[in-house]
Order: C-alpha cells, then structure tokens, then sequence
C-alpha cells in the first residue's frame, strides 16, 4: 500500500512539474535569445517562467501553440542565430532584418521544411549561403541580401518550385549562377552589387580557360600550363579567404568593444548619481522632492532602456504614484560648456507646445546630464517612420509645412534664434 502511494505522489509531481515546464518551441526561442549579445530591449520580455511563449514579442503561434512566426526586424539585434532556431518544426516565417546579426546562417534551418519565407536582409552575416536551403520545398521568399556572404550560389536552390522572390544583391558572391531550374526566373535585381559573378541572368559571360590542344600536345608533364591555372586559383582562394577572416576579425572586435562600452554605460547611471546630483525642475507642477527624483534614478539598470541614439541613452523612469517620464542621458565631453548648456535647456524648459515634447528638468550630475521629458507611450520616431501607419504619409509629404507652422510659433514666443533647435 505505502509503495501505491508513493508511486501515486511521484506520479502526480511529474504531472504537475510536466504542465509548468515551457514548451520545446520556447527553449528554441530561448537559446535564440541567450546568443543574442545586445538588442532594444523587447527580448527581455522572452522569460523562462512562461510556459507559453506565443505571447512573446515578435512570436506567432498557431491554435496548436506551435510557433510559426518569429519577426523581430529592426530590433537592434547584436550576436549570432542560434542553430537551435532549427528546433521551431511549425516554423513558416523567419524575419530578422535590418539588425546586426553576425556569424554564418545556420544550415540546420534546412530542418524547418514548412519554411516559407525567410528574410535576413541587411545584416552582417557571413560563410555561404547553405546547400540545404535546397530542401525546404515551400519557401517562397529568400532575402538575405546587403550581408557578407561569400562563395557560391548552391546549385540545390534551383530546385525551389514555389520560389518568387529572391534576392542575394550586395554581397561577396561568386562564380556562375545556377541556371537550371526556378533561379534562371530572376532577372538582375536580384544578384546586383556581386562583383565576382557571371550568368546570363546578369548578362555576364563566364570567362573559361581556353585550352590548345596542340599546344599541350608538346607540353610535358608537370608543364606550366596546369600550375599557372593552379597558381590563379590558389591566390583566388586565398584571397577570399583573407578577406573573410578580416571580416570576421572586424566583426570580433566591434563585438567585443560593444560589449565593453555597453557594460560600463549601464553602470555609468547608478554612478553618475552617487557622485553627487541636483536637480533644476521647470514647472512646479510635479510633487516631487530632489530626494525623491535622485533615488528613482538610482534604481535604473539596461532594463529601463526604452531607446538610443547618437546623443545618448533613453530610460524608462516610473515614480511611485504611476507617473512616467523619459529620462534622456547625454554624457559630458566639455566641462566649459556647461552654463551655455544649461542656458539651452532653460529655454527650451520654459515652451510648451503641441509639437515639443515637455522638458520637465534635467538632473546635473559631474559626468552626464540626464534630462527628464514627459513620456509618449507610442514608440520611437524611428518605429514610427519606418513603419506602415497612413497617418505618416501625410507627415512626410507636409514636413516642410508642419515644420515652417512649429518654427514660426516658436519663433514668435522666444527668442531662439542664436539657439540649436
């Protein structure tokens, strides 16, 4: 009887442990996320305690919750693609565009059979484009255009019946282009800016060494003939090699000088304010004391971060009664130009306008400003414009106007013409 109970309790425990264990598809998507060294911040979401990950950022399942889709463009993604991506067996769509994603593409892709669109464009991935590509019968979108690939287009990828779009442009492609089966369909636009290929889909001949037959009758052997050719193909191949690894040696360092700058930025905040800090307020509006403000500061880490740019890093910074702010950190390079800077901030603290985000304050610490605005929940202008919304159309094409409307309002309220818009 007490070995029934135990086998019962035993029992039960897996059951119980089995049903808040996460998924196969979400250990893929976490090992995609642990090989990534820097990203915007969305991946932060991915947790290991979710058992489902279809309510992840960038991720689509089907009603089975098996993964299907998996778009992160324009992520700021730095690092490799984990070859674990290859455990995703539902996968239809792998969109990782416009990041930085550096290291070879994972031939295990090749396993996800009901691939049908993969999009890797404008990124930093190098080696060859993988044979087994070949195989995955359903795909009908290849972009892994403006990367750093090299080698040869693989013959296998002629055999992609269902393929419509395809594009290898702007990379380091070489030799003839395949011109049997569905590759012999695309014209031009889809090998430009490969120098070393040739094919008649780009209207470039394929130079092959002529041989003289007479001649090298009275050639003998061991001639000239065959180590010249020898000769040109090893300095080509060790060319190319060369080349591969410098990129490969380039992309090592950024990498480790990312990872380097980045680590000490997010250290940077925490000590910018310990060094000492005042805070200059704008509006009297804000029932917030310096105290207050300075140990809000404190507590914020690389999870805060909400955007960056070429003037600094933007946090995320929440206080206790549920108001948000946007706290933007410019680090200092001149001391000297610290009253003409904070001349600057006092002009632009005291507009208020419907196009001017609200300078509330800054913070004056000894190695960084750090500027408090209100916070605008619709993302970054750089989502916004390279997004689909209508609305932007209609920005775009009246820029000038919107822009001539807000100076002149500007203009006419204060004196801002001897001051950086």
């Amino acid at each position: 009887m007490g070995i029934l109970v135990f086998l019962f309790v035993l029992i039960l425990a897996l059951v119980i442990q089995a049903s808040f264990a996460i998924s196969p598809d979400g250990e893929a998507l976490l090992s995609f996320k642990a090989a990534i060294v820097r990203s915007n911040g969305d991946l932060l979401q991915w947790k290991e305690e979710d058992r489902n990950p279809c309510h992840w950022i960038g991720v689509r399942c089907d009603p089975t919750n098996q993964v299907i889709s998996l778009i992160l463009p324009r992520r700021k993604l730095l690092g490799p693609i984990s070859p674990e991506i290859s455990k995703l067996n539902s996968l239809n769509v792998l969109d990782l565009r416009y990041n930085a994603l550096y290291g070879t593409i994972p031939p295990e892709l090749g396993n996800c059979t009901l691939l049908n669109s993969i999009f890797l464009q404008f990124n930093y991935l190098g080696g060859a484009i993988p044979a087994e590509f070949g195989v995955l019968s359903q795909l009908k979108n290849l972009d892994i255009s403006s990367n750093l690939l090299g080698g040869s287009i693989p013959s296998s990828l002629g055999k992609l019946s269902k393929l419509s779009k395809f594009n290898v442009s702007t990379n380091f492609l070489l030799g003839p282009i395949p011109s049997d089966g569905v590759l012999s369909t695309f014209a031009e636009d889809s090998f430009v800016g490969n120098r070393a290929l040739c094919g008649t889909q780009i209207n470039v001949v394929c130079k092959v060494e002529p041989v003289n037959s007479s001649a090298m009758s009275h050639l003998p052997d061991g001639s000239k003939g065959p180590e010249r050719n020898s000769a040109r193909f090893l300095i080509s191949a060790l060319a190319t090699v060369g080349a591969l690894l410098l990129v490969a040696l380039m992309c090592f360092w950024g990498c480790f000088l990312f990872k380097k700058f980045a680590k000490k930025d997010s250290q940077g905040l925490a000590i910018d304010v310990s060094g000492g800090a005042s805070i200059v307020m704008f509006h009297g509006d804000l029932p917030y004391s310096s105290k207050d403000i300075i140990k809000k500061l404190e507590m914020l880490n690389d999870e805060h971060i909400i955007g960056s740019g070429g003037f600094g890093t933007v946090y995320k910074l929440a206080m206790d009664d549920g108001n948000v702010f946007a706290l933007k950190r410019i680090i200092k390079t001149n001391v000297g130009l610290d009253r003409f800077f904070e001349g600057e901030l006092a002009i632009l603290g005291s507009i208020k306008h419907r196009y001017l985000v609200n300078l509330r304050g800054y913070c004056n610490s000894p190695a960084s400003k750090l500027l408090i605005y209100d916070f605008l929940p619709g993302g970054s202008l750089d989502e916004a414009l390279h997004g689909n919304q209508p609305f932007l159309t209609c920005l775009r094409t009246s820029s000038n106007l919107l822009s001539s409307c807000t100076l002149s309002t500007w203009h006419s309220k204060v004196n801002l013409f001897k001051s950086k818009i």
